[in-house]
């Protein structure tokens, strides 16, 4: 394992690989500077992130122990609600071995009081680990990442088709390169802890509105396709636990309900620039659905 380097803050960056993650450990590439948690090796070369890749399981307090050795603060990023320990065993390990400052990405939903799904519910639940952990600690309520409409892609490659439920259904989603640059703020540079930040993209837009946007970038004609609820759950059993895809049909109805919430953003403020929309995140991620 790499040793940390002499100046700077040192990061240690769990789901390095993820979709806020890969951009977060890219922004604090400098050799020594951070190391990058992972599962798959091989998932991180092929991404290409920079040096500091490490391998581990969150349920090894041995490993976590290893990789957080020396370092001043942690990007807690858990992907999997059936897992809840993840989030307890991370920041277990961190306080032990004297990590100072704990940024957490979380979900928007959380601030939804009519969000009881599981998601929701195991995000709220980690944020209030987080706060009683005794680190220094900071928030990030992500809004869905445009990223998400990367599972489009096979569709739209080999039928120029994109299929989804709640075609209607607007959310504000961010670039999650946007949230990295948050993140790297809050890991290194004070004055964020405590916080709690909601971090939603410019525009509010429906699946057939990001079809629209997609076709134009393109220059090809796309096709929307509405799914059923039923079929948008068969399609999540084929990948997931049955309590997840529960989950997701949940999170999908909640947000084309009548009574969807989307609240404010704090994501202008902290860039001090306009987030990036759609269109722009479709235009650099072109290749993926060409």
């Amino acid at each position: 394992m790499r040793q940390w380097a002499d100046d700077g803050p040192r990061i240690v960056v769990t789901g390095a690989t993820g979709a806020v993650g890969r951009h977060v450990a890219r922004r604090l590439g400098a050799p020594g500077r951070a190391r990058l948690l992972v599962r798959d090796e091989a998932k991180a070369a092929r991404l290409g992130l920079p040096d500091g890749v490490v391998t581990g399981d969150y349920r090894d307090r041995s490993r976590l122990a290893e990789v957080l050795a020396g370092a001043d603060a942690v990007f807690v990023v858990t992907a999997n609600p059936l897992r809840p320990e993840d989030d307890a065993g991370i920041l277990a390990a961190a306080r032990e071995q004297g990590v100072r400052r704990a940024v957490k990405l979380s979900w928007t939903a959380v601030a939804d009081p009519d969000a009881t799904d599981l998601i929701a519910s195991w995000n709220r639940d980690s944020e209030a680990l987080l706060r009683a952990s005794g680190l220094e600690w900071t928030v990030l309520r992500m809004r869905s990442p445009m990223s998400n409409t990367l599972a489009w892609a096979p569709s739209i490659r080999a039928e120029s088709v994109v299929r989804s439920l709640g075609g209607d259904a607007a959310t504000a989603c961010v670039d999650p390169r946007d949230v990295a640059e948050v993140a790297v703020r809050a890991l290194t540079e004070p004055g964020h802890a405590s916080r709690t930040y909601a971090l939603s993209g410019p525009e509010e837009l429906t699946p057939r509105e990001q079809t629209r946007h997609l076709s134009e970038v393109l220059r090809r004609p796309l096709r929307f396709e509405e799914l059923t609820a039923g079929q948008a759950l068969a399609r999540w059993r084929e990948r997931l636990p049955e309590p997840l895809a529960r989950a997701l049909l949940d999170v999908a109805e909640r947000r084309g309900g009548p009574g969807a919430r989307h609240g404010g953003s704090d994501l202008e403020e902290l860039l001090g620039r306009k987030p990036a929309t759609y269109r722009q995140w479709a235009a650099d991620h072109a290749a993926d659905f060409a």
